[in-house]
């Protein structure tokens, strides 16, 4: 039989780096960055409206701006996919990749005066990761959130059991394990936002130089 060539960039290896780059920036943003999250855009969403609710006018900024920014990102990460994905030097991830290590740098030089600006820097970021990787492994995954990987595993340890189908077994360790990776990624970020302070965020950018270093290494599948 004859070799496939996959892609790096819906590995496994690659979803480790992602995923553990994913659970790090949202307990830094959270720890290190005014109780805001990166990733978890349901919770700025909460945190808004109890302030909206509170007239907390001057709080409302902290989660709006970061609720954007997301938005701008996934945008961004689809028009970049549009232009490049035929191809060329660099695949179109690399490119969203490359943007968001520059993002993540450059937020670890600011202050903590600049923690909006260093939170808006963070989500668009992650937003772009989002739209950027969405399959490892086969599997439709998520690096930056957990909600959706929970149902997942859920559902397929369900099925497993129901069937007792091997494959229904594999996809639910396979969410299951996403999930253990994200919360390994968030107890890293949580301790260098600690000792590191601002620029502890560097060591996600790290995560994803990684990434985009595999990028260049063809997969091969049988």
């Amino acid at each position: 039989m004859k070799n496939q060539r996959g892609q790096m960039s819906e590995s496994m290896i690659m979803a480790v780096l992602l995923t553990l780059a994913g659970g790090f920036q949202d307990a830094y943003s959270y720890n290190c960055r005014g109780k805001v999250f990166a990733n978890a855009q349901t919770g700025n969403i909460v945190l808004l409206g109890q302030n909206l609710a509170e007239r907390n006018w001057d709080v409302v900024l902290r989660y709006a701006v970061p609720l954007a920014a997301f938005f701008l990102g996934v945008y961004l990460a689809e028009r970049i996919h549009v232009r490049w994905k035929e191809g060329g030097r660099l695949h179109w991830r690399q490119l969203v990749l490359l943007a968001e290590m520059a993002l993540l740098v450059t937020a670890g030089f600011l202050p903590q005066g600049l923690n909006m600006a260093a939170n808006a820097m963070m989500s668009f970021a992650c937003a772009m990761q989002v739209a950027g990787f969405r399959r490892f492994g086969g599997l439709p995954s998520a690096t930056t959130m957990c909600i959706g990987n929970m149902r997942s595993a859920a559902e397929l340890l369900c099925r497993y059991h129901v069937t007792g189908e091997n494959e229904e077994k594999r996809k639910s360790i396979h969410y299951f394990t996403v999930i253990l990776i994200f919360a390994v990624g968030a107890a890293w970020g949580a301790v260098s936002a600690i000792h590191l302070g601002e620029r502890a965020i560097w060591i996600a950018a790290a995560l994803l130089a990684a990434g985009f270093a595999l990028m260049f290494v063809k997969e091969e599948r049988i």
